[in-house]
């Protein structure tokens, strides 16, 4: 009876360990891989030079500037992220002491030592060959980074195969996020979460000032979340800095947009002369250095209001367009509602479900069509959409099965 005893405690002493070393391996593994990608091989001689960079001050910077980063913790499950929500009806003066009280807690504010190496680990990742570079902006938890996001990265790359795209973000560019986006990796496409480095984006640019009070706890920061607007700031400084083309994550892609330069989208029109009403800056392509984007920039930094939705996003690129209607000096292009902006984020319901009658079926069919022809991609609306499934068979459905890449995404039937 003991030897028996004995002998069955050892079977499972044995099998513990043989779980226990497995599991071990995994993460062994994966911590590898991961530590391989710090090691890419060097940047290429040749590197097309913005901004009055010179070739020698780029390999001079690249040298040991790992492309991915070795954060291990997702740095936005610190804070609890509803507690960096203001609190509402409360008096300005009340919000800016909040906002005091919480400073410590917006990371993104500041520099640290790996946002110090974002402008170096930009100029090497641009420094492969790049068909087009492409930015998100993530200011979110890793964790919120799901599916959904991930069919707007694949759209890029099933539309621009050898794109190179950076999401500019401090939570995905950890190791969690890094297993978020490995399967796009280990398929051969280049992307990066890159932990954006906001002093130096505004360097020299009117948001410089507005930045530096704001970090002394001098600006009211609104009601809307702040990450919302900082978004709408950092998309702006990106595309100035390095030039490209600026997506939504809840924009999917349906047709190459290396075609269109220094190019934004109208969201509405009028009826009667056809002229827009409103832009919306969900998609923004730029050349680097783009006059434009600094008035965009300047107006941002001068006319702040963080309690008014799309005030500082949407509302504000249409004030400063429309101020400069009448100069042609600019290098515009402002392509009509149909380009990016198909569907109304009030009808955005009905592209989500699936055919249930001829009729239906019918129009599903025709809005295809539609589609594809003037459109380049179509926006999400997740503010109104997020809660909505893609049902198989609709035509958001129809849409990322035809511009996907991994392809894992489950459908509502």
């Amino acid at each position: 009876m003991f030897v028996h005893r004995v002998l069955k405690h050892s079977k499972i002493s044995v099998f513990s360990l043989i779980i226990f070393s497995a599991i071990a391996f995994v993460f062994y593994a994966d911590s590898i891989m991961f530590h391989d990608c710090l090691h890419s091989p060097e940047a290429p001689e040749t590197l097309e030079v913005h901004n009055n960079i010179t070739k020698e001050e780029i390999r001079s910077t690249l040298v040991h500037i790992p492309l991915r980063s070795m954060q291990e913790k997702d740095e936005a499950d610190g804070p609890n992220q509803k507690a960096l929500v203001a609190p509402l009806k409360v008096t300005e003066e009340e919000r800016i002491a909040w906002f005091r009280e919480q400073l410590h807690n917006f990371k993104i504010l500041n520099s640290n030592n790996l946002t110090r190496q974002f402008h170096a680990r930009v100029l090497r990742f641009f420094g492969e060959e790049c068909e087009a570079r492409f930015f998100m902006t993530w200011i979110s938890p890793a964790s919120l980074f799901g599916g959904r996001e991930l069919l707007s990265v694949e759209s890029i790359f099933k539309n621009h195969l050898k794109a190179c795209l950076i999401i500019l973000s401090r939570t995905l560019d950890t190791r969690y996020g890094y297993r978020i986006l490995k399967p796009l990796l280990d398929s051969g496409f280049k992307v990066q979460a890159m932990a954006p480095d906001l002093p130096f984006l505004v360097k020299r640019t009117p948001a410089e000032a507005w930045l530096h009070e704001l970090r002394k706890g001098k600006k009211d920061p609104g009601e809307i979340p702040l990450s919302q607007n900082l978004s709408n700031l950092i998309r702006l400084a990106v595309l100035y800095n390095y030039g490209g083309i600026y997506i939504d994550t809840d924009f999917i892609v349906l047709k190459p947009l290396t075609g269109l330069r220094n190019s934004i989208g109208a969201q509405s029109m009028s009826l009667d002369d056809k002229h827009w009403t409103r832009l919306n800056n969900a998609v923004l392509i730029f050349d680097g250095r783009n006059p434009l984007l600094y008035r965009f920039i300047n107006e941002f930094a001068s006319t702040f209001d963080g309690s008014r939705w799309g005030y500082n996003g949407p509302y504000m690129v249409s004030r400063v367009v429309k101020k400069l209607r009448k100069r042609h000096d600019f290098n515009l292009t402002i392509l009509p509602p149909m380009a990016f902006y198909p569907v109304d984020w009030k009808k955005i319901g009905g592209f989500f479900m699936k055919p249930k009658t001829p009729d239906e079926s019918r129009w599903v069919e025709a809005k295809l069509l539609q589609l594809s022809g003037n459109t380049y991609g179509i926006h999400l609306w997740n503010k109104h959409s997020s809660r909505l499934t893609i049902e198989e068979g609709s035509v958001i459905g129809r849409l990322v099965s035809d511009n996907c890449v991994i392809c894992n995404y489950k459908y509502s039937s």
